[in-house]
């Protein structure tokens, strides 16, 4: 398994959005930026606006996992900091799977095509 810090310094999210480029789907928002080490970092970002404490840990911890599961097959040497937009409140586990590996898809980001979160 490749190792993958955290993002959570206020101004390693900025950098990322000033400087990153930026992918949107239905349910999520990417930035992706090199950040020129070995491994990635993740951030995750979910607003109050998706709901209260316990839906945001949800969704948290769903977009943590469905990055755990896929980690072997994406590239390394990025910062890549994940959004969720309101319409993740609802959304089940293989929904936000299927979002995160659309964006790491269009970021160019995933190097095998056989994913262990989708069906």
């Amino acid at each position: 398994m490749k190792h993958t810090e955290s993002l959570k310094k206020n101004y390693q999210f900025r950098y990322v959005y000033n400087r990153g480029k930026s992918i949107a789907n239905k349910a999520l928002v990417m930035y992706v930026i090199k950040n020129g080490k070995d491994f990635n970092r993740l951030g995750i970002s979910v607003s109050k606006k998706v709901g209260k404490s316990v839906v945001r840990s949800r969704v948290t911890r769903l977009i943590r996992e469905s990055y755990r599961l896929n980690e072997e097959n994406i590239k390394s040497g990025f910062d890549i900091v994940v959004i969720a937009r309101n319409s993740t409140k609802d959304a089940t586990y293989f929904e936000i799977c299927g979002s995160l590996l659309h964006l790491l898809r269009k970021h160019c980001l995933v190097t095998d095509i056989k994913q262990k979160g989708e069906l």
